[in-house]
């Protein structure tokens, strides 16, 4: 990839950006890595093949969009965008997996991370059956 160079005043050179790096870490464009392993998977709910459907709306404000599914308990509560009642579940209990209704991300609150819920083997059941109930079909296979 060529390098571009990025305006400064006319007293100094060019500072040239490496394009390279800029698309290694995502820079610029929102994109965010997940990560294909998390410590916290044996906090995991026995039961994840039976899921509330993606309409649910947050147990404690009623709110029926922009809701996350806690994995260990399966509460399904808001957003922080929201009233930030995941985090706070978080919080509260400990509980730091929770899958996104929205777009199916899982999300570690421990690790701070999204994490791979098509490359994680113990997390591509619960992917699978969140989206069936969103679309009606069964997702894509994975692009390994």
């Amino acid at each position: 990839m060529a390098n571009k160079a990025t305006s400064s005043s006319s007293s100094s050179p060019p500072v040239v950006a490496d394009e390279t790096q800029d698309w290694m870490v995502g820079a610029g464009s929102g994109w965010v890595e997940a990560r294909t392993s998390c410590d916290h998977l044996n906090s995991l709910s026995s039961d994840l093949l039976h899921l509330p459907t993606p309409d649910t709306p947050c147990s404690r404000c009623q709110n029926p969009v922009e809701n996350w599914l806690c994995l260990c308990c399966k509460e399904v509560l808001c957003s922080r965008f929201v009233n930030r009642h995941m985090l706070m579940h978080h919080q509260q209990t400990g509980h730091c997996l929770a899958l996104s209704y929205s777009d199916l991300s899982v999300w570690c609150f421990c690790c701070e991370a999204y994490l791979d819920a098509q490359i994680i083997l113990q997390l591509r059941p619960i992917h699978q059956a969140a989206y069936i109930l969103k679309f009606g079909e069964a997702p894509p296979l994975p692009q390994l």
